[in-house]
């Protein structure tokens, strides 16, 4: 189970970018309940409540796991583990508009970058936070990174290029 978890489903062991196939697992996982959720009629509201679900499973099973990661692959943040990438990935997307099919797409998108670039160049406290130890150490720097993308992405969508809600 801690494997499982810890590789985002094995995402993590794959050879090259194992955090960038994280991230990207996640926003596969986001734009799918984004579709299902727009289909079906479900209240923007519960969709943003289902991802905040997800980040919190993703966040338990990086702290509670973390430390398994660590002994297992021999490494303080070990690239195995990526969990922490998806749970940061998901607290990006949090909240941002998405109106419609093309616009999610683009938001999508748009939060990806945004997240794995803050989340490789560890921008304060970013960095401070990675030092932490166990399973918080390599959660919190990509929590860090998040929000940072999260600002980024709310200014960008909803100041420079609005879109609907």
């Amino acid at each position: 189970m801690p494997k499982l978890v810890i590789t985002f489903f094995g995402l993590g062991l794959l050879p090259i970018a194992p955090g960038t196939w994280g991230s990207a697992g996640a926003v596969a996982i986001w734009v799918g309940l984004w579709l299902m959720c727009t289909v079906a009629g479900v209240p923007r509201a519960a969709f943003e409540l289902g991802v905040v679900g997800l980040t919190v499973l993703a966040c338990a099973g990086t702290v509670r796991w973390g430390p398994w990661a660590v002994q297992a692959y021999g490494r303080p943040d070990p690239g195995q583990c990526v969990s922490d990438e998806a749970a940061g990935q998901w607290l990006a997307l949090l909240w941002m508009p998405a109106a419609s099919g093309p616009q999610a797409f683009i938001v999508a998108g748009v939060q990806f970058v945004l997240f794995r670039f803050f989340d490789i160049v560890k921008v304060p406290p970013a960095r401070q936070l990675e030092r932490l130890s166990g399973g918080w150490g390599i959660l919190m720097d990509d929590l860090a990174a998040a929000v940072q993308a999260g600002i980024v992405g709310q200014i960008l969508f909803r100041v420079v290029w609005p879109l609907g809600n």
